[in-house]
């Protein structure tokens, strides 16, 4: 991800870049952008929102052809649904097994 804008004011690229290259170089590919401040609504009801336009086709072309996402923009592509999200939200039912009691039979 390349950062844009001003100070306290990111704006970011979602790029495909050499994993050796700075953060701002120049990107092989840019696939879409991420805006983190949240937005308001449109009819002013429900919750704010952040923007995110990513070109799905390019996407799914270089995780198939072996591009490692960084964590944040694995973040991003998981929230819409190209990839599994690395740390889910929701726990799995835990089911804990109850400790084994110790044996207590008699030695003679």
């Amino acid at each position: 991800m390349a950062r844009f804008g001003k100070r306290n004011k990111p704006f970011y690229n979602i790029v495909v870049a050499q994993a050796r290259q700075a953060r701002n170089a120049k990107p092989l590919e840019v696939l879409g952008t991420y805006d983190p401040i949240p937005k308001p609504p449109d009819l002013g009801e429900g919750k704010p929102y952040k923007d995110i336009k990513i070109d799905i086709s390019r996407a799914k072309y270089w995780l198939g052809v072996g591009a490692q996402p960084s964590d944040p923009a694995q973040r991003l592509l998981s929230m819409i649904g190209l990839l599994q999200p690395k740390y889910p939200t929701q726990p799995k039912d835990i089911v804990q097994t109850p400790k084994e009691a110790p044996d207590i039979t008699a030695k003679a």
